[in-house]
């Protein structure tokens, strides 16, 4: 019987919110025709409201409290009360430090993705944007002068954007609070919005000239111009490299980002397995590294599909590392966009929970995690999870407040992973969680890369000085030197903290090299003297019918310590058509 509509091949609803099928535009305007208007304003309050009233409250506050002390504190407690103060904050940083800090510093590259990063970089890259128009025939150093001076520039307009919002908002802001506020606190919500707007401007103006200065001053990056040639008598590495799989739970299901432009279900990634089994088979692969976005929304169904094809491969699953992606734990709703989580809901750590139990089921007796304590690589990553299996069991059960906040500190100490080098010279992998928290599926793709991992990839290499690295993650470190056609291309989502990042991997630059992917695309260059290598997506490129392709690596060691890369081998996949 002929079918009036192929249900396999998919229809329009597939594309509703890929970005191949549709623009940002068309989508953001589906987003606002969708988005729960009560949800929004809940979310708005709990997460910039309340915190900036708070931020424009606290110089009012203080200032009256300490002027009302100061009249009613009696002489002999004048002078013990700064010491009981001091004894307080001692006592929070001694049991609470860690926890802290860690809130401390979500905040802060929270509120730079928010107030600094997407006018920096939009910013940045129109002026590049326009550099490249007028100088199309630039050479390679010429662009990267061109890059560092619009990062430079786009610092300065930033700052005087925001120094002039700081003169605005200034006339209506009081910094000095009086004991008749404390009384009447409905008295300082003005002042303190006003507070508020001025400490964030400010903030903006200098961080935007820093930022600026920072991309303005390192070196920028370049496609790599040529491979290494093998050493001879050194060992070597073949590293398979996977990224973006972006399983879905249905047959023919297809993905957020793609929709009918990539291939639906998951038939595709069962070819690349096969391929990588026949060239196993031939010539043994040292390691498969998966570079995140291993499943499209990070549901159940999805997880248990990725694993249901490893477990038919056994050979190569042994071999396999993986680390998880935005799409596998930021992503509220596959089916819309405009979905908020609440701080509250326990969505968010419920996608985390899933990533790390299929992250414990792949690799948990492989790879170690950093003791906190003595810096050192400490428990296998099963047993680190071994107190915490009853509590992330029930809260996968119930999904209690309760139990979410209790498991918070489980994910973030666990990053970052790291599969140890067999011999003092030999290669270990480092495995980092580059996504950044959010709430909001629209704005899923940030990335950030917190001081702790970082220091955790120091640790490493200190306990292995002679070892060489693979240090993995999925976002990109920089914006790519490419020529784009149009504006939307250059405005990606690198690491928030990249310039930053780099600089933290500055040190071990001869010993490692990063591989990432969160781009879908083949990029293979430098930056800073760090080597990096952005894999493609073997699925998300292209329809069922047209080939796909992944890169096999082959890393060696050289006399004088440093890690070589050599040419890489591409890996076609072929397509199928669904029609039988």
């Amino acid at each position: 019987m002929t079918q009036l509509i192929d249900p396999r091949l998919g229809d329009v609803e597939d594309d509703a919110s890929s970005t191949k099928q549709r623009s940002l535009l068309a989508i953001a305007g589906s987003l606002l025709a969708e988005i729960s208007l009560p949800k929004l304003a809940l979310a708005w309050l709990l997460l910039i409201v309340v915190p900036g009233l708070l931020l424009g409250l606290t110089p009012l506050i203080i200032s009256g409290w300490l002027a009302t002390l100061s009249r009613k504190i009696a002489a002999p407690l004048y002078e013990v009360w700064p010491l009981l103060l001091l004894l307080l904050v001692a006592a929070l940083g001694w049991f609470g430090g860690r926890p802290l800090f860690r809130v401390a510093e979500q905040g802060f590259w929270s509120l730079n993705s928010l107030v600094v990063q997407p006018g920096y970089a939009l910013c940045r890259e129109g002026l590049l944007h326009l550099s490249d128009r007028l100088m199309r025939e630039a050479s390679a150093e010429w662009r990267a002068r061109l890059r560092a001076a619009t990062a430079a520039g786009a610092g300065l307009i930033l700052c005087g954007v925001a120094l002039w919002v700081v003169m605005l908002a200034w006339p209506a802001s009081r910094w000095i609070g009086e004991v008749a506020d404390l009384g009447s606190p409905h008295r300082l919500l003005g002042p303190a919005l006003a507070n508020t707007v001025v400490l964030l401007a400010a903030y903006l103006a200098a961080t935007a000239l820093v930022w600026g200065i920072a991309d303005a001053t390192m070196d920028q990056p370049r496609d790599l111009l040529a491979y290494d040639l093998p050493p001879q008598g050194s060992p070597t590495w073949r590293i398979a490299h996977l990224s973006d799989l972006h399983v879905v739970g249905e047959r023919y299901g297809f993905r957020i980002e793609s929709g009918r432009s990539g291939p639906c279900g998951n038939e595709r990634l069962g070819r690349v397995f096969a391929r990588l089994e026949a060239i196993d088979a031939e010539r043994s692969v040292d390691l498969l590294l998966i570079t995140g976005d291993l499943t499209d929304s990070g549901r159940s169904a999805e997880w248990a599909e990725f694993l249901a094809t490893l477990a038919s491969y056994p050979q190569l699953a042994a071999r396999v590392l993986v680390l998880p992606g935005n799409h596998d734990v930021n992503v509220v709703d596959r089916t819309n966009p405009a979905r908020l989580d609440l701080p509250t809901s326990p969505g968010k750590r419920l996608r985390q929970m899933r990533a790390l139990s299929a992250i414990a089921a792949v690799q948990g007796d492989r790879v170690r995690v950093v003791d906190p304590v003595t810096g050192q690589l400490g428990h296998t990553l099963s047993s680190a999870l071994a107190p915490y299996r009853h509590a992330i069991s029930a809260f996968a059960d119930a999904g209690s407040l309760r139990l979410s906040a209790g498991l918070a500190q489980v994910w973030a100490n666990v990053f970052p992973m790291v599969l140890p080098p067999q011999t003092e010279d030999g290669l270990g992998v480092v495995l980092l969680n580059s996504s950044a928290e959010t709430h909001f599926s629209f704005t899923n793709a940030l990335g950030l890369v917190p001081v702790g991992q970082a220091r955790g990839i120091a640790a490493a290499a200190r306990q292995f000085p002679r070892a060489h690295w693979i240090v993995a993650l999925h976002h990109h470190l920089v914006e790519y030197p490419k020529a784009a056609k149009a504006l939307s291309e250059r405005i990606g989502t690198a690491l928030i903290n990249g310039s930053w990042f780099v600089r933290q991997l500055q040190p071990l630059g001869g010993r490692i090299v990063a591989m990432h992917g969160h781009r879908h695309i083949d990029w293979l260059g430098e930056c800073a003297g760090i080597r990096i290598i952005s894999a493609p997506s073997p699925v998300m490129e292209a329809t069922n019918d047209k080939p796909t392709y992944f890169q096999l690596h082959t890393l060696a060691a050289s006399p004088d310590g440093r890690l070589c890369l050599l040419a890489p081998e591409r890996i076609e996949i072929p397509g199928n058509e669904v029609r039988e």
